[in-house]
Formats: C-alpha cells, structure tokens, sequence
C-alpha cells in the first residue's frame, strides 16, 4: 500500500498550501508504472509510482517536462514533486483533464512541436541519462549525430538483443547496419533539436479547453525526424498534424528513407522489453535499410 501519507505530506510541503492525500484512485494505462489521482474536489494531482530504486527514472522525467516547458511551445504536466516512501518511488505532476481532440487541436500541435524542434543546443544528446520504456537510455554528449545513433542507439539496442536471445541472423545484419549508418546522412546533417523522444500516440492528448498536451518524455537533443518517425509506428497522427508540421517547419526529402532508421530503435526497445514478434520485424526494417543503402 502506498505511504499516501508520506506523499501527501511532500506535496503540501513544496506547494506550501493545504493539500489532503485523499481519495486515491486507481488510474488505468500504462505498462511501467502505476498511477492514481489524488486529492478532493479542491485540488488534485497525478501520481506515478514505481519501486524505490526506480527513483532515478522518475527524476528524468521530471527534467524532462522542465525541458520542454522552458521551451515555450507544448503544454506539459507540471511536475511538482518525486521522492521515495518506503519500497515506493514516486513522482506527483500537475493533474490535467483531458478532452476530445479535433482537426484545429491537431493542427496546433504540429504547430507547437516545429516549435519545439526549433529549440537546439551546441551538441546531440542531454546532460543526464533517462529511460525509454523502462530501459536505459543513454544520452552522452556527442557532436556528430549518426555517430551518436550508431553507438548510444542501434548498438545499444543491438547489445541488449543479443543478451536476450536475438539470435545471429539479425545481430549479423545488425552490425553491417551499424557499418553504414553514417550512409543515410551524406548530404543530410541535422542540428541538435529537442525532442520528446518517446512520441507516440499514448503520450500526447489534448486538454479539455483542447490545448495539445505531451507526457511520459524520454527527452535529448537529436534530428527531429527522430520525433516525427515515431508518430508513425503506432497508428499515426491526424493528417492536419502533419500537414501543420511541414508548413510550419518542413522535412528533408530523405525524411522517408531515414524514419526507418530511426524506428528501428523502438522495434528493438520493444523487443527488449517484451519480446514476441517484434523480433521478425526488426529483422525485416534492417533488412530494408540495408537494402536502401545499396540503391
């Protein structure tokens, strides 16, 4: 049972107004962690929790949403407070209500992620580590991209395959992947962009007052095609986001080749987390992709 009374006693402390750790109620989605609302009719929050030594997990995600807060563009939960109660990690952020989305919400949200792939630093990568999913990510600075995605991408996926049974023919075709990388940016060399880096169609919805809004970050500084190549895998975006997208901040011709690349570390990542038949269909976007390299 978690230490509401700990956790509450946190969030009056940092709000430094009354706050009563009330009603707990049980939150469905999600696949990591668990998550409840709490409070009254008064004030509510979200809360997310996980085994104490997942601490760390919690406090990049928290940095995460402060990142792209200060990028002025996408509304995010505010985080108010992380810690840990007994065997139980924590993080508490803003609750939103969400509503329905619609073609004009859909529209401002490419407006706002342009936006937000506008906000660059001098180097790829983030001054922390942080978690894709519930696996390590690793955000070393480096200033060269495909370097950075050969090494602290692919190949880390690649290394946490081959531990987990991949077998040779795909860590076989997974290191002439890693061979060429630096093929698919020839003539194509991306600045350091921040980027949500675990967008989907589950980490992005819209308030009631339907202002965009994008949660569960796994933020660096990387090509944003990184970003938009995701929005692809599961089930995609409405089409008046891509569209506002490409007006606002328009793609390199060789955006679809690259998406592939780019997607294959998901496909891994998920292979890693969950196994099953993600493995055949990493197999056969290498394959494709090694097959592009030779056109």
């Amino acid at each position: 049972m978690p230490d509401w009374e700990a956790i509450g006693r946190h969030i009056r402390d940092t709000l430094g107004e009354p706050f009563e750790a009330t009603r707990p109620s049980r939150l469905g989605g999600g696949c990591i962690n668990t998550s409840y609302a709490l409070g009254d009719d008064r004030r509510r929050v979200f809360v997310k929790l996980n085994r104490a030594s997942r601490l760390d997990m919690f406090e990049a995600e928290a940095e995460g949403l402060l990142e792209i807060a200060r990028s002025h563009s996408i509304q995010v939960p505010a985080p108010i407070c992380w810690g840990s109660a007994g065997a139980e990690a924590y993080l508490v952020l803003e609750y939103l209500t969400l509503g329905g989305g619609d073609k004009r919400s859909a529209a401002q949200f490419g407006r706002e992620l342009a936006r937000m792939h506008r906000t660059t630093q001098p180097r790829f990568g983030w001054h922390r580590d942080n978690t894709i999913g519930s696996t390590p990510q690793i955000n070393d600075p480096c200033d060269h991209w495909a370097g950075f995605w050969q090494r602290q991408r692919l190949g880390y996926q690649l290394t946490l395959a081959e531990r987990n049974g991949a077998g040779r023919e795909l860590l076989r075709r997974g290191e002439q992947l890693l061979d060429c990388v630096g093929e698919f940016f020839t003539d194509y060399q991306p600045p350091p962009a921040l980027l949500h880096g675990d967008l989907w169609s589950g980490n992005a919805a819209v308030t009631g007052t339907g202002q965009p809004v994008v949660f569960d970050p796994a933020v660096y500084y990387g090509d944003r095609e990184a970003d938009l190549a995701m929005t692809e895998l599961f089930g995609g975006f409405a089409a008046a986001f891509y569209a506002a997208y490409e007006e606002a901040y328009p793609l390199d011709p060789g955006y679809p080749v690259r998406k592939t690349l780019y997607n294959l570390y998901h496909i891994l990542n998920h292979f890693n987390l969950f196994g099953g038949g993600y493995l055949r269909r990493a197999q056969d976007m290498t394959d494709r992709l090694l097959a592009e390299r030779g056109r």
